[in-house]
């Protein structure tokens, strides 16, 4: 009873924590639309504490013709847009990442830039995705070429795509009701290692990063197949290590000087730490719980420095937005230290930074019948009421809102999947299972 306990006050800090400051912290986990390598994860069986899954991928037809095409593999293209629907009701979002690493985006050409504008709106409206992920690893679109800088590229492929993605987020908020959401995962090369030089893949992404600033939710540098890099203080660094966590993820928070000008550092909130989720996930860079553990807590101010380098904010960033991880698949396999053992890490890490109140019972204003619940969920107030409830799954996300204007109504939960729930309303926070 008391582990019992303990569990649904860690949750309901959880939820509390992501419910005042909107999707933060995240736990963005890319997913396999395949089959080998890593088992194969039904979308709708993925561990609940992703808040922001990323499907891979969305590919160009060729490498001459950038009309980007997803086919769902295993399953039908029908079965994937309901399962897509089925865990964005929870409160989730479902973005397609764009490129992966084999894939080369060019958009040079006016007609290849078109090409891509219009099969990305075609793919995004077929499959409801919330958002897009630019994980491009190759192609011209990504190089520092014929000079420019930070603020103002020469290369038109890259001014293309910027603009591109400008295109297709106008699409979007012109026919939906809110933001496309838009992610991006670079590796460090193209990101902190316009230290070191600016030029061809050197800080190929950070005239991309600028220009979009505005409209980036989340920026999740991969801080593995790196190699050594640069920190903000001008030492170097080495993947797989916590000063490496640390000194990558401030360097992008405080910004740098490149010979391509100044690139001023984007929010704390706005930044994710990549990772694999085990070594087999990538070449290199994996780093173990208990030192990914250090690194983070030192990051958001509630640890001790876990290895040489010292933060230039000495408090931390505690709104750093979260974790990412390539990938959910390989977090899912026991043989990764233990099955979703990068999540259950996010969930201690985060968990452990908002206190607790416990919850009387005995001062809520309302009841909630059966518990645990299958279809349907009976609300019953003290007294006649008017008021707003909202229903949060475990990952912090609204999954149901509803108005009660009367003193007892019946909620149709029949499309949340099993697990725990929080229900509130102004006065009251309840547990309740879904069975």
């Amino acid at each position: 009873m008391k582990k019992l306990l303990l569990s649904f006050l860690c949750i309901t800090c959880i939820v509390l924590r992501l419910y005042s400051q909107n999707l933060n912290p995240v736990l963005i986990g890319y997913w396999h639309n395949w089959s080998t390598t890593t088992p194969y994860i039904q979308l709708d069986q993925i561990d609940s504490r992703y808040n922001i899954i990323e499907i891979a991928f969305a590919v160009p037809t060729s490498t001459s013709d950038m009309t980007m095409i997803f086919t769902p593999d295993v399953i039908t293209q029908q079965t994937f847009i309901n399962k897509v629907n089925l865990i964005k009701s929870q409160g989730k979002k479902v973005l397609i990442s764009i490129g992966g690493a084999t894939t080369s985006i060019d958009l040079t050409t006016s007609t290849n830039k078109t090409a891509f504008i219009n099969s990305m709106i075609n793919i995004i409206n077929t499959f409801g995705f919330d958002g897009i992920d630019i994980d491009i690893e190759n192609g011209n679109s990504i190089l520092i070429n014929n000079g420019g800088t930070i603020s103002n590229p020469a290369n038109p492929a890259m001014i293309n795509l910027i603009d591109a993605i400008k295109q297709i987020m106008t699409n979007y908020r012109t026919n939906h009701p809110g933001k496309l959401m838009l992610t991006m995962a670079p590796e460090t090369a193209y990101v902190q290692g316009g230290q070191s030089g600016f030029g061809s893949i050197w800080g190929g992404y950070l005239p991309i990063i600028h220009a979009l600033r505005d409209s980036i939710d989340f920026l999740q540098v991969q801080l593995y197949n790196s190699g050594s890099m640069y920190g903000v203080d001008g030492n170097i660094y080495t993947q797989g290590t916590a000063d490496f966590i640390v000194a990558m993820t401030e360097v992008v928070i405080k910004g740098f000087n490149t010979n391509g000008g100044y690139f001023t550092g984007l929010p704390a909130s706005k930044v994710a730490v990549g990772l694999p989720a085990c070594p087999s996930a990538a070449g290199g860079g994996f780093v173990d719980t208990n030192t990914v553990m250090a690194a983070i807590k030192y990051l958001i101010g509630i640890g001790t420095k876990p290895g040489s380098y010292t933060l230039n904010q000495i408090s931390g960033y505690p709104n750093l937005a979260g974790l990412m991880t390539w990938s959910i698949n390989w977090d899912a396999l026991s043989t990764c230290e233990s099955s979703y053992q990068f999540a259950r890490n996010f969930q201690n890490i985060f968990g452990s930074t908002t206190e607790c109140k416990t919850l009387n019972s005995n001062q809520a204003n309302f009841q909630v019948f059966p518990n645990p619940a299958k279809n349907q969920l009976l609300i019953k107030f003290k007294s006649q009421n008017n008021s707003k409830i909202q229903i949060y799954n475990s990952a912090g996300f609204m999954v149901i809102e509803k108005i009660i204007n009367s003193k007892e109504q019946n909620i149709d939960i029949s499309n949340l999947i099993k697990g725990i729930y929080l229900i509130k309303n102004e006065i009251t926070i309840l547990k309740f299972v879904k069975d």
